[in-house]
């Protein structure tokens, strides 16, 4: 009985016989509480890769992005009466002799634009977005839209702008071990300046709320990029504005041709 006891204290004083840390003992593993591992950067650490060159492809809605539609057209937006007496009081050279030419230009709307993005990481925690139409960059920050959260702070003290304060997040697929990761990213997007949801005057305003879902999927004719947009304006719209937009995958060495504002 002696021996069997001295062999059971043997084992349980081993574990204290490793160094702390990553691989054993208490407070071990990647970031716990021996403080020795460091959190992976939401660009270590993307369900997808956003990265290159895109060019809209226009499945929809061509007669409202393909062209300028005519003052009072807003068939498909679901505006109140308050909305529609903004839209139809649209006029393009009282938006240019005001420097606003770049109204249909903002975060809610820009993406519907044809033309290229360029989209690249800022930095480990920022991604970019560059738009060919109306030159206008888009930066998403990796935080969270939590109460009280750092994010949600600093978006709350930012300037309103035409791309506004957007806070992004990877929402990770389920995927069975050794597999890619995959899933999409979330974009909130606050701190609007009012602009048009299409050109032609129809309006969001300061309230608006943007968010957005990325989705990248490949198929027989190449490698795609869906935009899933939701814009909700208790001032302007009755119910949230919903819309779809599709991008293709480029070569590296794509044409790049930025082209400022117009409001017409």
């Amino acid at each position: 009985m002696k021996e069997v006891t001295v062999v059971l204290l043997a084992l349980l004083l081993v574990p204290a016989a490793y160094p702390q840390g990553r691989g054993g003992g208490r407070g071990g593993g990647r970031g716990g509480a021996g403080g020795r591992g460091v959190a992976p950067t939401p660009k270590a650490t993307a369900a997808i890769d956003m990265t290159g060159y895109w060019v809209s492809v226009v499945t929809e809605d061509w007669m409202f992005r393909m062209v300028t539609p005519p003052k009072g057209q807003y068939l498909g937006v679901p505006l109140n009466a308050a909305a529609r007496r903004v839209a139809d009081g649209w006029d393009p050279a009282k938006d240019e002799a005001a420097g606003e030419q770049c109204k249909s230009y903002g975060a809610a709307a820009v993406m519907r634009i044809p033309g290229r993005l360029h989209i690249t990481w800022d930095n480990d925690t920022t991604l970019k977005i560059e738009t060919e139409a109306g030159e206008q960059t888009r930066l998403f920050h990796f935080g969270s839209d939590a109460p009280g959260s750092d994010a949600l702070k600093t978006a709350q003290s930012s300037p309103a702008s035409w791309q506004g304060y957007s806070i992004a997040e990877w929402e990770q697929a389920a995927v069975g071990r050794g597999e890619p990761r995959n899933g999409d990213l979330k974009v909130i997007t606050t701190k609007l300046r009012p602009g048009y949801l299409r050109k032609n005057g129809v309006p969001y305003s300061e309230n608006a709320v943007v968010t957005e879902w990325y989705d990248r999927h490949n198929d027989a004719s190449g490698v795609w990029l869906v935009v899933s947009t939701e814009v909700k304006d208790p001032q302007y719209l009755t119910v949230p504005f919903i819309t779809s937009t599709h991008f293709k995958k480029l070569p590296d060495n794509a044409p790049w041709k930025p082209e400022a504002c117009s409001a017409r």
